[in-house]
């Protein structure tokens, strides 16, 4: 029996198996949140403040808020003035009303349907305000 032919078929089996396995391990290990896969604008919040406060976005786009920590928000329309809540809302701004109870939530304002700048702040976080500009 001939059995120098064998180790290379042995050899190229193992090789096979173990670049499927390897494969199916680096497919496995791959993470990707929901924010991450968002498409259009982000807004990200911090603790007590948004981390980009002001944000440009295009006529019919959206804007994606995420939550970064573990820190609850509410946001809605309008903005902090001082130690002051201001809510209301400008002419052709979406309404927003958004409560997030913890790290790596994310909610949709929009889309804007107009050009302007709209403001929005967090109820639970003074001076926490947000400004985007449509254009």
């Amino acid at each position: 029996m001939n059995t120098t032919n064998r180790a290379p078929k042995r050899l190229r089996i193992i090789s096979i198996a173990g670049t499927l396995l390897l494969t199916s391990f680096l497919a496995a290990c791959t993470v990707k949140d929901q924010a991450s896969l968002a498409s259009g604008p982000q807004v990200r919040m911090g603790v007590s403040d948004f981390i980009d406060k002001k944000v440009d976005v295009p006529v019919g786009q959206s804007i994606q808020v995420v939550d970064t920590v573990n820190s609850p928000h509410t946001v809605i329309n309008g903005t902090w003035d001082g130690s002051t809540q201001k809510p209301g809302s400008e002419p052709g701004a979406p309404k927003a009303n958004l409560n997030f109870t913890g790290e790596g939530q994310s909610q949709t304002i929009g889309p804007f349907k107009t050009t302007g700048d709209f403001k929005f702040y967090c109820t639970i976080h003074q001076g926490m305000n947000l400004d985007i500009a449509v254009k």
